[in-house]
């Protein structure tokens, strides 16, 4: 930039956003001897969800995959005195997740289902908000206007002038807009077996809060 005098200030942008969106973490694991049974079993495991899941109201491209590995297990055992390990089998562990507009008779339902399957998975919820992209653009805007509003008290302050903008640099990471208030539960088979009882369900999520920062640098003179 050669000459040119210039200012630089970070600005931070905060804001609060009601939930509207219901994600439900569904991990599946199972153990075999065989490699090619591992993933039999993973692929049969998965259909079953997808079945599940599409009585009520999802399509199956719906349930999105977050990771899968395959990794060898082993356990201890005695023998003679002598503790040793043995080849257990490959397990897999599938997770994925499906979201939707939040309602908590389906999420009690599709929980009471998951509970009563033979999938046995581990479950855990998420909210979040379902304009993710006007949420960041408003978390920005503020964070630009911090910005100058502390440029300006600062250029004020010293005697010069604001003048141009010459960069402006924000993170590129994905904001968390989401709020966990269950991280992990427990699924228990109900004593019922009419599925049209579902699990009475009633979870109201604290407000997300989200910040990130903008650096702008100005041109004074």
């Amino acid at each position: 930039m050669g000459d040119l005098r210039t200012i630089r200030v970070t600005g931070k942008g905060q804001i609060k956003l009601k939930p509207d969106m219901t994600r439900i973490y569904v991990t599946l694991s199972q153990l075999s001897k065989e490699y090619g049974e591992t993933l039999k079993g993973s692929s049969e495991a998965t259909e079953k969800l997808k079945d599940l899941l599409e009585g009520y109201g999802f399509k199956r491209q719906d349930l999105k995959t977050l990771a899968f590995d395959v990794n060898t297990e082993y356990e201890g055992y005695e023998e003679n005195g002598v503790y040793k390990q043995r080849f257990a089998g490959y397990r897999y562990r599938h997770e994925m997740k499906v979201e939707f507009d939040s309602d908590n008779e389906l999420l009690g339902r599709i929980l009471y289902g998951l509970a009563n399957s033979d999938l046995n998975p581990e479950i855990r919820l998420g909210y979040t908000v379902r304009d993710r992209e006007a949420a960041k653009n408003q978390l920005l805007s503020q964070a630009v206007r911090d910005a100058k509003d502390k440029a300006l008290v600062l250029t004020q302050a010293a005697g010069v002038k604001l003048k141009d903008i010459v960069t402006m640099d924000y993170s590129i990471g994905e904001a968390d807009f989401e709020a966990r208030p269950m991280r992990n539960m427990i699924m228990a088979k109900a004593a019922v077996s009419d599925e049209a009882y579902g699990y009475s369900m009633d979870i109201q999520p604290d407000d997300i809060q989200v910040t990130d920062t903008v650096t702008v640098v100005w041109e004074i003179e």
